[in-house]
């Protein structure tokens, strides 16, 4: 569905995320954020919900385009955020996004978004503290891999 279609029919429009997590060599849980093509500030990669795809498929995919990741995604989300999506200088419309963990097994150098996005690990409480949402933060100090 169009993004003024969605919008129109649903003033809350849904969107999806993964939240990418690896545990370190020291056994540190870690998360991948990316950043944004826009601000450039740090963001969990996310997108609209793809057709064919359920939502946690849709957010792998948009996993690996925005951050080059392949992994496992668990088939149920972890939790909501809301955000502003931003459609131009001064226009934006509510959204919620559905989070789903993927466990990170590779990062591919070369992505679709390779040259727009910068991609980092961060230690949970760091990737909670870079993140603008406050519900995303608590979201993430929240996370336990295994669930979901």
């Amino acid at each position: 569905m169009p993004i003024a279609e969605a919008v129109a029919a649903d003033p809350v429009a849904c969107q999806v995320a993964g939240l990418c997590w690896r545990l370190s060599s020291g056994g540190k849980l870690e998360v991948l954020l990316v950043t944004s093509r826009d601000t450039g500030r740090w963001i969990l990669p996310k997108g609209w919900p793809i057709k064919g795809l359920d939502a946690a498929n849709s957010a792998l995919r948009e996993a690996f385009e925005e951050a080059g990741v392949d992994g496992r995604v668990a088939s149920a989300e972890i939790g909501r955020f809301p955000y502003v999506k931003v459609m131009g200088e001064d226009r934006g419309f509510p959204c919620e996004v559905a989070v789903f963990p993927i466990e990170v097994r590779r990062l591919r150098d070369v992505f679709p978004e390779c040259d727009q996005r910068r991609r980092k690990w961060f230690p949970i409480e760091k990737a909670a503290q870079k993140v603008d949402e406050p519900e995303l933060a608590e979201l993430l100090l929240s996370f336990t891999p295994g669930r979901g």
